[in-house]
């Protein structure tokens, strides 16, 4: 049976002030004629739908366009809420879309216990979409032993290899996980996914499954010869300059065993570094190149020029990030926004910031733990909101 694993599409992100809208349609059309083209037999999503719980309105319609352009494949897709979703925004009419082959996977019980069953010459392969499990919800749920990502995935997954077990032997089995699991390399443009240190998840939660489809890390990445993380289909900061963006064509034998082909995505615009002086930036021909690229420049003047940013766009049009670091303290770079400063940064280390700003010393490690409890409640909270 042949997959098109991919994941982390993030609909209606922003690249700095770049809308991505265009290239995520893009994208999107290129998921359409890969699953065509290689003849794959079912498309997996592992999470990351959406960019936020409440999606703009250009993202939920570009979300519909992209159902009703793969409806014409009619092949199976297995969608799974990730951390950026809204899991009963996104399972709205999951139901109703499932008779038409789409199947949303955001509610972890069924997710454990109700596998999309699909059929080929070797026999049946069952296919579990775990959603994104948030400890503190998921845990009573699940019955895992303690409040963590580890715990609860680890329950989760002994509830589907019980399930498992009641079918036939030789039958093969997917899962789709949104996690992040120990061995894999992050980026700057993943959102923590928990607070406290608790986030990773041991490859060995997953064993028993012939095939894992992971999404939340943007980089495309093997765990193990039979894990996997297709990666973003765009890079969403300057961290994935050296990504090269893929989907994943994976090909499972009647055997179990996995072969996996990395098929290109398509590159809206290239993605560059570049640092120097200023007079060398706007003089050099050696930069020529990358005049058409998506730009994080880094300036080493001593004093920073005047309007730096609207005449390096004279020539770099696309320059989207501006550093200055100056020659004296290579270490340090004055140029970041308090937003840019904040970016890939967890709740818990910008209030742990906030205190030592003020008083001067980093919270006490009771104080640290008051601090995780709150940003902890306040997400579970938030989160309880959608419910309501």
């Amino acid at each position: 049976m042949r997959f098109l694993h991919t994941s982390d599409w993030h609909l209606g992100r922003r690249f700095h002030e770049a809308d991505l809208i265009d290239a995520q349609r893009d994208f999107l059309t290129h998921v359409h004629d890969t699953a065509r083209d290689q003849q794959v037999d079912v498309i997996l999503v592992a999470g990351d739908i959406y960019d936020r719980a409440i999606p703009s309105l250009d993202a939920v319609r570009l979300f519909n366009d992209v159902l009703n352009q793969f409806a014409d494949l009619n092949l199976p897709i297995i969608m799974i809420s990730g951390n950026h979703d809204s899991a009963h925004r996104l399972g709205v009419g999951s139901r109703l879309l499932a008779r038409a082959g789409v199947h949303l996977r955001t509610d972890p019980i069924t997710a454990c216990t109700t596998p999309v069953l699909l059929d080929d010459p070797h026999g049946t392969v069952a296919v579990y979409g775990l959603p994104y499990l948030e400890p503190s919800l998921a845990r009573t749920d699940l019955g895992a032993d303690r409040t963590s990502h580890q715990a609860v995935v680890t329950a989760a997954l002994d509830l589907v290899r019980a399930d498992l077990a009641t079918y036939p032997i030789g039958t093969r089995s997917v899962v789709l996980a949104h996690a992040f699991v120990t061995g894999a390399a992050p980026c700057d443009s993943e959102r923590d996914i928990n607070v406290g240190g608790i986030d990773h998840v041991t490859a060995s939660a997953f064993d028993g499954i012939d095939y894992v489809a992971l999404g939340h890390l943007h980089g495309a990445q093997d765990i193990n010869d039979r894990i996997h993380y297709s990666g973003s289909p765009l890079a969403y900061s300057f961290s994935e300059t050296g990504h090269t963006k893929t989907l994943t064509v994976v090909d499972l034998a009647g055997d179990g065993t996995v072969t996996l082909t990395r098929v290109p995505t398509p590159v809206p615009r290239a993605l560059a570094c570049l640092k120097g002086t200023f007079q060398d930036l706007l003089t050099n021909p050696a930069h020529e190149h990358l005049t058409g690229s998506w730009l994080q420049v880094t300036l080493t003047d001593a004093d920073l020029p005047y309007e730096p940013m609207a005449r390096l766009r004279r020539r770099f049009p696309h320059t989207m990030h501006l550093l200055h670091q100056r020659p004296d303290n290579p270490e340090q770079s004055d140029g970041p926004t308090y937003t840019e400063r904040l970016e890939g940064r967890t709740d818990l280390e910008i209030a742990c910031d906030f205190v030592k700003k003020v008083r001067g010393t980093d919270p006490n490690p009771t104080e640290h733990d008051l601090l995780r409890q709150a940003v902890e409640a306040s997400r579970i909270r938030s989160m309880q909101e959608e419910i309501v």
